[in-house]
C-alpha cells in the first residue's frame, strides 16, 4: 500500500487537500474493511481504490474545468490503469479497482463490499470536507450506508444523537 499512496502523493504533489483527501478515505476504508474482515484479496482492491479514487480530479479540472463526479468517473480508469500497470498490479485487481474509480460516485447498483465501503469512507471523509449539514448525513445514512462498521463511524462522527 504504501508505494500506491506514495506515487498518488507524487501525482498531487503541492496540493495538500487532495493528498489529506485520499488518506483519510483511505485510512476509513481499511478501518471498515478490518471491521468487516474483508478478506486479503478485497482489502487490496478496496485499500487500492481508496488512494486512487479520485485520480481523475486533476484531469476534470484541466479538460473540463470542473472536479465533477460525472467527469472523474469517466477520466479516472485509464489514469489509475496506467499507474496501477506501472506498480506492478494483477491485472484483475486493476480491472476491478479501475471499474470503481468509474463507479465510485454512482450510488445505485452498487455491486460488491469493495465498492460499498469505498463509498462509505468517501462519504465520511466529504461530509466533513463540505461541512454537510446533520440532515444531509441522516439522508445519506439512511439511502447509502450499508456497512454496520460505515454506519457506527458516521453515527459516532456527526450523528451522536443516534447512538444507543
Amino acid at each position: 500500500m504504501n508505494t500506491v499512496a506514495t506515487e498518488m502523493i507524487k501525482y498531487y504533489a503541492g496540493d495538500k487537500k487532495r493528498i489529506n483527501h485520499f488518506i483519510k478515505v483511505h485510512g476509513y476504508a481499511k478501518a471498515i474493511g478490518e471491521a468487516e474482515e474483508l478478506d486479503e484479496r478485497t482489502m487490496l482492491i478496496l485499500e487500492t481504490a481508496a488512494y486512487v479514487h479520485d485520480i481523475g480530479i486533476k484531469i476534470s479540472e484541466e479538460k473540463y474545468n470542473s472536479s465533477a463526479g460525472k467527469y472523474q468517473e469517466i477520466e479516472g480508469p485509464s489514469i489509475s490503469e496506467e499507474m496501477l500497470t506501472k506498480l506492478g498490479y494483477d491485472k484483475d485487481v486493476i480491472e476491478r479497482v479501475s471499474y470503481l474509480v468509474g463507479h465510485h460516485h454512482t450510488y445505485s447498483n452498487i455491486d460488491g463490499i469493495d465498492y460499498q465501503i469505498l463509498v462509505e469512507a468517501d462519504f465520511l471523509v466529504n461530509i466533513d470536507e463540505d461541512e454537510m449539514t446533520k440532515e444531509t448525513a441522516k439522508n445519506v445514512r439512511e439511502k447509502i450506508f450499508k456497512t454496520k462498521s460505515g454506519t457506527q463511524m458516521l453515527d459516532n462522527l456527526f450523528l451522536t444523537e443516534l447512538i444507543k
